[in-house]
């Protein structure tokens, strides 16, 4: 069983991005990206598909690295957990002037808000892999803020937030945000 961080212990990073060109970032449904840093003590990535599974908020759907172009999901807001390595990861798109850069390690977790821009900028240490998970019944896409998309992007206002966490299930910090 993978050994999740206490409640009480976790540090949760939270931020607004606001739009930037056709990029809506956190700006329609105002709910933030979320990370979670040290959330698995020792992770591994089987572990982590478990303990997402178990919480019953998401469901596994990859183990990868990240894209190096900056995307976004119109359909499904998307959960990362970082099984191996670390990497800096962009939020928000690099040209943003309000974008959020940040170091993901082993055991984060990322809570990423449908309409948020993210991408890969380097990998900091080898093997570098995450687990993504998406709401049950989600399909994901993917948008690069491009001339057309317009349409997808305003499905995002209709996306339910989660109602369990993707970790503590019944508590944690997305049900606060």
């Amino acid at each position: 069983m993978q050994k999740t961080t206490p409640l009480k212990e976790l540090k949760v990073l939270r931020y607004q991005i606001p739009a930037y060109k056709l990029i809506p970032n956190t700006s329609i449904q105002h709910k933030p990206l979320l990370i979670y840093k040290n959330a698995f003590p020792n992770p591994t990535a089987s572990g982590i598909e478990r303990a997402l599974c178990d919480a019953g908020a998401v469901t596994p759907q990859w183990r990868y690295t990240m894209y190096g172009t900056s995307h976004f999901h119109s359909t499904a807001h998307e959960v990362l957990g970082v099984a191996a390595g670390k990497a800096t990861i962009c939020f928000g798109h690099e040209d943003n002037p309000e974008k959020v850069v940040c170091e993901l390690d082993k055991g984060d977790l990322a809570v990423v808000p449908a309409g948020v821009a993210h991408r890969l900028m380097e990998v900091r240490e080898r093997g570098f892999e995450m687990v993504g998970a998406y709401p049950e019944g989600c399909a994901w896409d993917m948008c690069y803020g491009a001339p057309g998309e317009e349409g997808r992007v305003g499905g995002i206002a209709r996306l339910k937030w989660f109602v369990r966490d993707p970790i503590y299930g019944g508590e944690g910090p997305v049900l606060d945000s």
